[in-house]
């Protein structure tokens, strides 16, 4: 294509360069530190707000995280760091169970590092049991307080649902996108399960990367503790909206609700705000 003298002038004046547009970035050209862990400790922040909304907390709580990539990992590093105790985790060619507590360090050696399977982590860790999928047993039969599915989608059916549930689940939080069945969902709101949906519990990734925009935009490279402060105070802010819109419509408690109303409100008034009708 040729362009003018004038036309290539006002393009080279035009260009320039948008630190912030793109997320994700690596943390040495303007990333954001905590990114990689945004998603897992975000649905555990929440996951403790919903348990702190009633007197309780993770502490001494039995939690099963299916998954070992970057958000089931720092899912169980954060409910670690909480005072739970991660007695499960899963892979595509199965799950382990460590009723001593998943060793973080060797979870993530051998997924971080070696890329390999839980089978080796069964290997090289004392007391833990590697199931495999062959064995058509599934990570929700495993008795826990707190099962947090950050695997994949509809990963979670309703048959698995009843299965926590008679094991005495007492809280599931949606880490994945959409893990959850419809069908599943429903169990566990008939059974009085506190559930909470990936539309808000699944926040933290897409928090932190509107916090490297704010980051870049200030012209500042935030500490890693910094950052996660902030994503931790992003995800008591999405809990409190999404349990004062339960409560506001009758629903206390009822965290799907609240998300909804929460969500299609905020999307409502800014089209009012705008001038659509």
């Amino acid at each position: 294509h040729v362009r003018s003298r004038r036309q290539r002038q006002m393009c080279i004046r035009d260009s320039r360069y948008e630190a912030g547009v793109i997320t994700g970035k690596g943390v040495s050209w303007g990333g954001s530190q905590a990114r990689t862990e945004a998603t897992g400790y975000g649905t555990v922040f929440f996951t403790e707000e919903m348990l702190k909304a009633r007197g309780d907390s993770l502490e001494g709580k039995r939690v099963v995280v299916s998954g070992a990539g970057n958000v089931a990992i720092y899912a169980v590093e954060k409910a670690q760091q909480l005072g739970a105790t991660v007695v499960a985790v899963s892979d595509s060619g199965g799950f382990v169970v460590d009723e001593a507590g998943i060793d973080l360090d060797l979870l993530k050696d051998v997924k971080e590092v070696r890329r390999a399977r839980l089978t080796d982590y069964a290997d090289e860790r004392s007391g833990a049991t590697h199931v495999s999928t062959d064995e058509r047993a599934s990570i929700w039969d495993v008795a826990c307080d707190v099962a947090l599915p950050c695997a994949t989608q509809n990963e979670l059916d309703q048959n698995h649902a009843q299965a926590l549930i008679k094991n005495g689940v007492r809280l599931v939080a949606e880490g994945a996108n959409m893990p959850c069945t419809p069908q599943a969902i429903t169990a566990f709101r008939e059974a009085g399960v506190l559930f909470a949906p990936g539309k808000a519990s699944n926040a933290g990734g897409v928090a932190t990367s509107g916090l490297e925009m704010q980051q870049n935009a200030s012209r500042e490279s935030w500490a890693f503790g910094a950052t996660e402060e902030r994503l931790r105070e992003i995800m008591i802010d999405i809990h409190d909206q999404c349990a004062r819109k339960a409560e506001e419509f009758g629903r206390p408690g009822d965290y799907v609700t609240g998300a909804n109303l929460a969500g299609f409100m905020k999307v409502a008034d800014a089209m009012v705000s705008l001038g659509v009708i």
